[in-house]
């Protein structure tokens, strides 16, 4: 299955980043590297997430151990990440 990040996805990742970076610097490989772990399982069963009620085809997997959420899409062969939010942030701009 091919990922691809949307633009919201990779700004997402990258103000992220900066976040941890500059106030948890400690943590940043950590975070980096689950969330990485994450996207390979959902590479591998991509429909084990669960749907999100009122986006029809988004599922949502959270990222366990630090509070963000992975939104995407599986369009075919093709897994679409959506958006990586802070779980306390509304899950806009899909």
């Amino acid at each position: 299955m091919r990922v691809h990040f949307t633009a919201p996805a990779r700004a997402d990742l990258e103000s992220l980043g900066t976040y941890i970076s500059i106030h948890y610097p400690t943590i940043t490989p950590r975070v980096e590297a689950r969330i990485r772990a994450v996207i390979a399982h959902i590479e591998q069963w991509p429909e084990s997430a669960p749907v999100v009620s009122h986006r029809p085809g988004v599922r949502m997997m959270p990222v366990g151990r630090y509070p963000y959420k992975i939104y995407y899409r599986v369009e075919g062969d093709r897994l679409e990440v959506l958006r990586i939010r802070h779980a306390s942030q509304r899950p806009i701009g899909f």
